[in-house]
């Protein structure tokens, strides 16, 4: 099939619209079918695309789900993913069904971890309160006990998967003089750990229970799912803060919300949510939360980048070679 996509252009089907430069280089190098409206696919449109194509470039909207898989066409090889997390689909039903399965790795690094951080020093800071209070014209004047905070130097800090973004946190909260601490399914090496000077916990329980600050760095697999359960949440002191800028289904939404209402955690910093993008309308009025939409990478850097590395991937495959960024089953 790789030599066959060689010799002409490959179809390639792209599910949302990407950025321009990266659109442009498409259609000079494939068969493009281009999504200029940036509409979602239903899942009809999606089964009728993986009948029709070589290639694939779906992203974390889409459930390439077995069932869509299974009635695939012959000519699909490749769902080449923009993005960097693969939880939507099926890889090992893809790879069954001799489906290569990419995705972007590295370019979200630097970005996610700047919202991440901002997130950790805005949730605490109150800042998203206090320029509500302004844009309400509220403000009446400075005084010793308005809107007091919490500052960020000095604070222990829980980074729950220690990857590249988990890392790069982790050279962020440095050098705002947190205290760095993680849980990861392996530690680090030794020099990475002083150079970030982290402190490895085996338990994630016990780290859970001495921090001022958790942000979650880990992705979502089956493993994950309600990492952060009711019972592991209520392991936390009353004082601390959640930041997620990495899937919303690793955290029980719901006993986060009743805990965030009883005053049992200080406050949060969501860009995701268990049921994106619904959003349960309960942490819309809280004032101790902030919440964005699923913005963490969202710089015109990093989807380049990302469009960048589908080329690649699918360039790479077609010539016959192994794409740099292979996805395998876990």
């Amino acid at each position: 099939m790789a030599l066959e996509m060689a010799r002409t252009k490959p179809t390639v089907v792209v599910t949302r619209k990407l950025p321009d430069v990266v659109e442009t280089r498409m259609m000079e190098l494939f068969d493009v079918q281009l999504n200029i409206n940036d509409r979602a696919f239903s899942q009809d449109e999606l089964a009728a695309a993986t009948g029709a194509c070589d290639v694939l470039v779906p992203n974390l909207t889409d459930r390439i789900d077995a069932a869509l898989i299974a009635q695939a066409g012959p000519r699909l090889k490749l769902i080449a993913n923009f993005g960097n997390g693969t939880d939507h689909i099926d890889v090992a039903a893809a790879r069954s069904k001799g489906i290569a399965v990419t995705n972007t790795p590295g370019v979200l690094t630097e970005d996610t971890a700047d919202m991440a951080m901002a997130l950790m020093v805005s949730v605490p800071r109150r800042l998203v309160e206090g320029a509500r209070m302004i844009q309400a014209g509220e403000f009446k004047g400075w005084s010793p006990t308005h809107m007091l905070g919490h500052r960020t130097y000095g604070k222990r800090l829980g980074i729950i998967g220690m990857g590249r973004i988990g890392t790069a946190v982790a050279r962020r909260a440095k050098g705002f003089g947190m205290a760095v601490h993680y849980h990861n399914r392996r530690r680090l090496l030794p020099e990475l750990e002083a150079e970030v000077e982290a402190t490895y916990w085996e338990s994630l329980d016990q780290m859970l229970a001495r921090m001022d600050v958790i942000s979650i760095h880990c992705p979502h697999t089956p493993a994950t799912f309600h990492l952060l359960s009711e019972r592991r949440l209520k392991l936390l002191k009353p004082s601390a803060y959640i930041i997620n800028t990495a899937r919303g289904e690793i955290v029980d939404e719901e006993a986060l919300i009743r805990m965030l209402e009883a005053g049992e955690l200080a406050g949060a910093g969501l860009d995701v949510f268990e049921h994106e993008p619904a959003v349960n309308p309960k942490l819309l009025t809280m004032k101790n939360v902030i919440l964005l939409p699923h913005m963490g990478s969202a710089t015109i850097e990093s989807r380049i980048n990302m469009g960048e590395k589908v080329i690649i991937n699918i360039r790479a495959f077609c010539d016959g070679h192994t794409p740099p960024d292979r996805v395998l089953p876990t």
